[in-house]
């Protein structure tokens, strides 16, 4: 599948797309270059899954989680992840990332590249692409 963001004013409708193709899966693993837009892209998905909360990069944290509405499953959980600063894989079995990747919630994960042996078999690869034109194209 592949869905094609002609200009920031488009990604609500791109990530409105992509939540209509989520279905039953729930880790799903983002690559891109650094500005390929992987974070601005999650949290249009996040506000599409009717997240209130502020929307964040986990730069920093790892780990941020959201709630999504009532409407969406429940309100389920959502678990974004950024493995940028990861420089062991250590790291990440210190944080129990089992308990996130398969406790049934949404998993969006930022550089998956650095973890990429922990990633469930099933894990979506979403790639998100700058085109030379600044358009982007999410394939997944």
């Amino acid at each position: 599948m592949e869905i094609l963001i002609k200009n920031l004013e488009q990604i609500r409708e791109a990530a409105r797309e992509f939540v209509l193709h989520i279905g039953t899966h729930t880790v799903f693993a983002f690559y891109g270059k650094m500005g390929a837009g992987k974070t601005t892209f999650v949290k249009a998905v996040c506000e599409e899954l009717g997240v209130e909360d502020v929307i964040t990069s986990p730069t920093f944290a790892i780990v941020n989680e959201y709630k999504a509405s009532d409407s969406f499953k429940g309100g389920e959980t959502i678990y974004h992840f950024d493995f940028y600063r990861i420089k062991k894989l250590e790291e990440v079995y210190d944080m129990g990332y089992e308990d996130y990747f398969y406790s049934g919630a949404l998993c969006f994960i930022e550089w998956p590249e650095l973890i990429e042996e922990l990633l469930p078999e099933d894990a979506v690869r979403v790639t998100i692409e700058e085109q030379e034109n600044g358009t982007r194209k999410v394939m997944f």
